[in-house]
């Protein structure tokens, strides 16, 4: 027993703060990663990128940041905490229902409708998905008419569970989460040109403890063989 863990103790950490939308996708990843560095292990902190940034601003312990949007990392390089950033893969964001939903067909066209009563996207100012949800409403001039019907939620992944839930009626969220649920479906996908393009940025922490295991993880994603696990959880490149 005492040499068992004797090599666990030998495993360097890699401190991974992530978009919540990632947390399927990474954790395969992570698995596949640590099957050919086994004196590795890969730990994640999953959240709205905007609250992420913050928390390595503030001092969190963190090796890797990968963020839904290139603002949260501009925010911690402009803090001389990262020297450059990656842009890995594209998502797109669609407007979601509870599967079981009876009512008329509802699209971002009409989500004014007296049958919309509540609608949940990510707060703006702290989750990319939420900031991508406002431009697109902006876009179509709905985002002052709706306001009174939005529910703002902590991160992409808690929409889809207020959706999952019918605690609302519909709800934004990225492609790749709502793929992930039996229990809701995609009704309307946003154009390209109602907000920003949706890439994931990657920027190694210039103070983690492990920076070089960091930046080793970081070119596995690179890899064709991360590459096909995030394209077969719906990310494009």
């Amino acid at each position: 027993m005492a040499g068992c863990s004797g090599e666990k103790d030998k495993k360097k950490t890699i401190t991974v703060s992530a978009a919540a939308s990632l947390s399927d996708v990474l954790k395969e990843t992570a698995e596949a990663y640590q099957k050919e560095h086994k004196n590795e292990k890969i730990v994640f902190n999953f959240g709205g990128s905007g609250a992420l940034s913050q928390q390595i601003i503030n001092g969190a312990p963190v090796d890797l940041f990968i963020s839904a949007a290139k603002d949260p990392v501009d925010l911690i390089k402009d803090k001389g905490l990262t020297e450059n950033e990656i842009a890995l893969f594209k998502n797109k964001l669609v407007l979601i229902v509870p599967k079981d939903v009876e009512n008329e067909q509802i699209d971002f066209s009409n989500l004014d409708k007296g049958s919309v009563k509540k609608i949940a996207i990510g707060t703006p100012e702290a989750v990319p998905a939420g900031t991508y949800a406002k431009e697109t409403l902006e876009s179509l001039n709905k985002w002052g008419s709706l306001k009174e019907k939005l529910v703002y939620c902590k991160d992409v992944r808690q929409v889809l569970q207020y959706v999952e839930s019918n605690n609302v009626d519909a709800g934004m969220v990225y492609y790749t989460d709502a793929i992930t649920s039996k229990k809701v479906k995609v009704v309307s996908e946003a154009a390209e040109s109602w907000h920003q393009p949706i890439v994931y940025y990657t920027s190694i922490i210039s103070d983690g403890k492990n920076q070089d295991e960091a930046s080793d993880f970081l070119e596995f994603m690179k890899s064709e063989k991360a590459k096909s696990i995030f394209e077969r959880f719906g990310f494009s490149y």
